[in-house]
């Protein structure tokens, strides 16, 4: 009998990066083995995790590339396939300019594979590059880069061990990032407050030591009111405000206003728990604020990122083990991608595309005469680009937008009206259907590279099993297409790339595919072969030019789409702990699925018994972009009014209102004006 052997990998669905190891059996992977020796998951997984293997095997996965035509898909070989796209490419380009293309890179790629994929736009004459950050993140980028100068993780998670006083506003760790649990509790063990801020009742709510139930978009106006009773009680640091930070003065005049009593009568919140977690924030020698997409998904994220920023300034809670701004990313690669400058606004390593003189170091690096000197369009503009005639072939990598986009009803008839759609996945998503050529991507195990963490860990994943049919590594079909259009991708294998990139992205200038592969990867920046990585940012100086923080603040504005007469319930949106994202890989999970099989509405018993509705009615729900239908589950988790739907199966985002943050362009998911009534 052949000997099972294990393999080291990382797990492929959220951000916190887990490593487990794969376990081999005449090449097939027939189980996972923990691995306590990782520093971020200790061995433990959660149920995605246990899960990640069935979707390798899946029955589903695509195998050939495929071609649309009068009599269905028809398969193709990989050359007439890449012939195909590349003449297209040629063609919308030759015809309408470069600015008629698109391309989506990929939370769930490697970074080798975004940053091609980039690069490709880029030497074609287009920053009409994005990735699913637009949709998740992509405030914390904004809100986080004009505050602290950089758009990241402060602190590793497990620093939040450290802390004495926890600050969670719109994330619900314990579901969604259940390693940040450990530490939570971990901290709590040595005594730690924990502050839980949120209009549902979630399990981390329940982990609280006070927990704020705030009314659903008022976020910016409850850490205004704690800022205001810090400063009234004489509870911040002044030390740190003078040494390391500018614009106090403007913060404090904004501030006079949110008292505890106005604050209340906003939110929802007694002015006495206002008050007590002020105190308890302030009053703690190190306090971490962690927060997720119930702040970002707003057409004021980047202001609630902001405030958020605002309130650890105010208490000099940067810089120190402990203490730090935490976000909880979505996807396994979303920072990656971002650093890779998959954004239309951003070069590799965050160098503005709009800036004058910022495109002659990548040219050099490059060996290009010319780049293009303005931002593109993001993903949340690319819908209306389309419908204006300008935009007119996109190239989605590893995305399904159908079911991740807000007013999912105007994407698809967008995706209709392209010229040329490609998609490259590793199942027909329903995005896929859409397209005129699909290819048939590798899966996570079945390629190298490198992943980049919540926490700004880099970590290398080895090829680990054989891919089915014909499907190839993204970066495989990446250099093939590179070089079709002449634009000459010399390289042999990731390792290559992953070179480039560290030639080309400072923060990642240190980084070796062997150095990567020694341990469970280094934290950025790591700028020099020597250096051992950084942990924690803005230990001495901020990410700024002058090296400096600085207090911006945000003013509390209404939500975009209150209830009203016609639509009086306010629907909000998130993930559950048995799915993920748009539901593309955790819905071909049986072990998954059959926990969760369906879409579901969660509802107050108040509510449901105004309208006649038991738990178990499949009701509808509309919002005056679409409708769709649900399994009502009643629970105290929501307050009356308030709806709650996960967006992991299709007809969430069919409702949700793509209302954008004026700066960072995110949609409001979380806010969207609703009717109910029984099917």
């Amino acid at each position: 009998m052949e000997e099972r052997s294990l393999h080291p990998s990382i797990c492929p669905y959220c951000s916190v990066g887990c490593g487990f190891y794969i376990e081999l059996e005449k090449g097939r992977p027939v189980g996972i083995r923990y691995m306590p020796e990782h520093p971020v998951n200790e061995g433990a997984l959660c149920p995605k995790g246990n899960a990640a293997l069935e979707i390798l095997t899946h029955p589903e996965r695509l195998t050939h590339p495929l071609r649309k035509s009068e009599k269905g898909w028809e398969k193709l070989s990989w050359n007439e396939a890449l012939d195909t796209l590349a003449e297209k490419i040629r063609e919308v380009r030759g015809k309408a300019g470069p600015e008629a293309l698109a391309f989506l890179g990929s939370a769930k790629c490697s970074n080798e594979e975004n940053y091609l994929l980039q690069k490709i736009a880029r030497m074609l004459g287009t920053n009409n590059v994005d990735n699913c950050a637009r949709l998740c993140h992509a405030s914390t980028i904004t809100g986080l880069g004009k505050t602290l100068g950089a758009g990241a993780m402060t602190n590793p998670l497990s620093d939040l061990a450290h802390s004495e006083c926890i600050f969670v506003v719109g994330s619900n760790f314990a579901e969604n990032h259940p390693p940040v649990a450990r530490r939570v509790l971990q901290a709590k063990d040595r005594g730690a407050s924990l502050i839980v801020a949120d209009p549902r009742l979630t399990p981390s709510a329940w982990l609280s030591d006070l927990t704020l139930r705030l009314r659903p978009g008022t976020d910016i106006a409850l850490i205004n009111g704690l800022m205001q009773v810090i400063l009234a009680e004489g509870l911040e640091d002044r030390v740190f405000i003078r040494k390391r930070t500018v614009g106090i003065e403007g913060l404090e005049k904004a501030l006079k206003k949110y008292t505890p009593k106005t604050v209340s009568r906003i939110t929802g919140v007694p002015a006495g728990d206002i008050i007590k977690a002020a105190r308890t924030f302030a009053k703690a020698e190190t306090a971490s604020v962690v927060y997720s997409m119930g702040i970002t998904q707003h057409v004021s994220g980047t202001d609630n990122v902001t405030a958020c920023a605002d309130l650890a300034l105010l208490c000099g809670h940067l810089g120190k083990k402990g203490a730090g701004i935490l976000p909880l990313r979505g996807q396994n690669n979303v920072q990656g991608a971002c650093d890779m400058g998959v954004l239309a606004e951003f070069f590799p390593g965050y160098v503005k595309t709009d800036r004058a003189g910022n495109q002659e170091w990548l040219k050099k690096a490059w060996g290009l005469e010319k780049l293009p000197e303005k931002k593109g369009l993001v993903a949340t503009e690319m819908v209306d680009a389309v419908f204006g005639g300008s935009l007119k072939f996109a190239y989605i990598m590893g995305r399904d937008p159908v079911n991740s986009t807000p007013n999912a009803s105007k994407l698809k008839k967008a995706l209709d009206s392209l010229d040329f759609l490609v998609v490259q996945d590793i199942f027909l998503t329903d995005s896929a259907k859409h397209a005129d050529l699909v290819l048939p991507a590798a899966a996570w195990a079945e390629k190298e590279g490198s992943f980049t963490s919540t926490e700004r860990r880099i970590q290398w994943v080895e090829r680990t099993l054989v891919s089915p049919g014909d499907a190839k590594p993204d970066l495989e079909i990446l250099i093939e297409l590179a070089n079709r259009l002449g634009l000459d991708a010399t390289y042999k294998e990731a390792g290559d790339v992953l070179a480039e990139i560290a030639r080309t992205v400072p923060a990642y200038g240190g980084l070796s595919k062997e150095r990567l592969k020694e341990g469970c990867g280094l934290i950025w920046p790591c700028p020099d072969a020597l250096h051992p990585g950084t942990p924690i940012l803005h230990t001495e100086s901020f990410s700024t030019p002058n090296g400096l923080a600085s207090f911006v603040p945000v003013e509390f504005l209404e939500p975009a789409e209150p209830p009203d007469s016609d639509y009086p319930f306010l629907l909000i949106t998130g993930r559950t702990g048995l799915h993920y994202n748009a539901g593309s890989m955790s819905r071909r999970s049986e072990a998954l699925l059959c926990r969760e099989p369906e879409l579901y509405v969660e509802l107050n018993p108040a509510d449901a018994e105004a309208l006649a509705l038991e738990a178990g009615t499949i009701i509808v729900i509309e919002t005056r972009r679409g409708r769709t239908e649900a399994k009502a589950r009643l629970t105290q988790r929501v307050d009356r009014g308030v709806l709650f739907m996960p967006f992991h199966f299709p007809g969430t985002n069919l409702l949700t209102a793509d209302a954008l943050d004026r700066e960072s362009k995110i949609p409001g998911f979380k806010g969207s004006a609703c009717r109910i009534w029984r099917r």
